[in-house]
């Protein structure tokens, strides 16, 4: 009956493995897409860095990526760990910010992080709470050439022919504008739309969807972040349902297709540390006819 003394070590093991194995272990997973392109389009997405010095293991991942040589890279918000991070996430992200690229932001971009219970999850989204303000407009400006498609919108040449981005502000704080970005979208003819946005919720999906976007990209929802065994999550922390919390899927609006990308994101909050059959990941999009 010794074998009994051992079941208290298993949950200990557990998350132990959650703490300082798997929340480490960085994954570049890879997509493709068809769609009618003329030139192919590779794009990398990154999201919920929630990045604070000292985070060496991530800050190396971060500044290898630019070696996959992206065409276009796409923040997609809650870069921020905590308090006084903007220099330490602009310093890890320093080669891609050479690259072009567009952003939006998440609620952790303008607010720190607060404690919450990680069990509250299970029956609710996480709500609105005090929290100290960081400094996003920093974090803006660090950011250089890249695109704030916070509620806006622009065209851009890449690879010789002209793609248009779309963003909302973050959904999950209730900052995203819709009728804003509406102004702000061109008619031009371009050969393919991406909008981009921090959490999937359907509103934002459909928002975007309906004006155009042949590619949503988003993150927040941290992939589960602790799921069961093959990676299913139990909670997206938002309305999308648990079976797209990460990677792609398939949504239609009045007849209008459109493609979801959520990522799992390389981050966790301070106050939760660990992932579980859920690695870090980014994802590199390649886009072809």
């Amino acid at each position: 009956m010794a074998w009994l003394l051992l079941i208290p070590a298993v949950p200990v093991a557990v998350f132990l493995y959650a703490v300082l194995i798997e929340r480490l272990n960085f994954k570049i997973r890879r997509v493709k897409i068809r769609a009618e392109v003329e030139n192919p389009i590779s794009i990398l997405h990154i999201s919920d860095l929630h990045f604070r010095s000292g985070q060496r293991k991530k800050a190396r991942f971060l500044k290898s990526l630019s070696k996959l040589n992206p065409d276009l890279v796409i923040n997609t918000g809650d870069n921020l760990g905590g308090l006084n991070q903007e220099n330490a996430v602009l310093s890890a992200l320093k080669n891609l910010l050479s690259l072009p690229g567009a952003f939006v932001f998440g609620g952790n971009d303008y607010k720190g992080p607060v404690f919450k219970n990680p069990l509250g999850y299970l029956t609710k989204q996480s709500s609105k709470r005090k929290a100290p303000q960081l400094e996003v407009e920093k974090l803006t400006e660090g950011f250089g050439s890249w695109v704030n498609l916070n509620n806006d919108s622009k065209i851009i040449d890449l690879n010789g022919q002209k793609i248009q981005l779309m963003g909302l502000d973050d959904p999950h704080e209730q900052f995203d504008n819709p009728a804003k970005l509406q102004k702000t979208l061109d008619s031009k003819k371009v050969a393919y739309k991406i909008g981009v946005v921090h959490a999937p919720y359907h509103r934002a999906i459909q928002q975007l969807g309906l004006q155009g976007a042949n590619l949503v990209l988003a993150g927040h929802t941290h992939g589960g972040q602790v799921c069961l065994p093959g990676g299913k999550a139990l909670v997206t922390n938002c309305d999308l349902p648990v079976e797209f919390a990460k990677g792609r899927s398939s949504w239609s609006f009045d007849g209008q297709d459109v493609e979801l990308h959520v990522s799992a994101g390389l981050g966790t909050s301070v106050f939760a540390p660990f992932r579980l059959f859920c690695p870090p990941e980014v994802t590199l999009i390649e886009i072809s006819s």
